[in-house]
């Protein structure tokens, strides 16, 4: 069964998918009827052929430019830096943020050969050079995120532009029993004054 080996395959380089549950996966879909399985295949192609980066910031979008990017309602002065169009989705689903973004396009990371030069740095400084008064860096908190956030607070560094960092700390509901040793130590250098 090539053909069920090949989906196996394709499902398997998904992100967070294994081998097992891109099994798993492929039996549950040919247990589907043919029309839902047609229906996915034709959203999976209109995608491909729809869905691009947008030309200004970077983020994925149908039109050119994109939604965020095309908002006048939205503070042009302030980007929110993220690593893909993953983390556009993340702080908007916060909705409290209400200026534009820029995607790097990833992370830095010297082991796997991602350098400066693979990131949409030198995009980011032409948009800063359009009159931006801030920059959000909103990096995942991992080596990699961290090491990107440095990268471009550096770049950035003479500018006139101010640089933030998004807050770490302990989550709302958590209990310190579980919270881990680098979120503490971080929320304990990032306390601030009970008011």
């Amino acid at each position: 069964m090539a053909a069920l080996d090949e989906l196996v395959t394709e499902l398997a380089r998904l992100p967070g998918i294994g081998r097992k549950t891109a099994q798993r996966l492929a039996f549950h879909l040919l247990q589907q009827p043919k029309g839902q399985i047609e229906r996915l295949g034709a959203a999976l192609a209109t995608v491909a052929e729809r869905i691009h980066p947008c030309a200004v910031c970077g983020n994925l979008t149908e039109g050119d430019p994109c939604e965020f990017c095309a908002d006048p309602r939205r503070d042009a002065t302030i980007l929110c830096v993220v690593e893909d169009p993953a983390g556009v989705a993340a702080v908007e689903r916060a909705a409290g943020f209400r200026g534009r973004y820029h995607v790097l396009g990833g992370r830095l990371s010297p082991l796997d050969g991602i350098g400066p030069e693979a990131l949409r740095i030198d995009a980011l400084l032409s948009r800063v050079a359009g009159g931006v008064r801030e920059v959000i860096l909103a990096t995942n908190p991992s080596m990699e995120g961290e090491a990107t956030a440095t990268y471009v607070h550096q770049v950035l560094t003479g500018r006139g532009i101010r640089v933030t960092r998004l807050a770490r700390g302990l989550p709302m509901g958590g209990d310190l029993d579980y919270v881990d040793g680098v979120t503490l130590a971080h929320a304990l250098t990032a306390r601030q004054e009970v008011r």
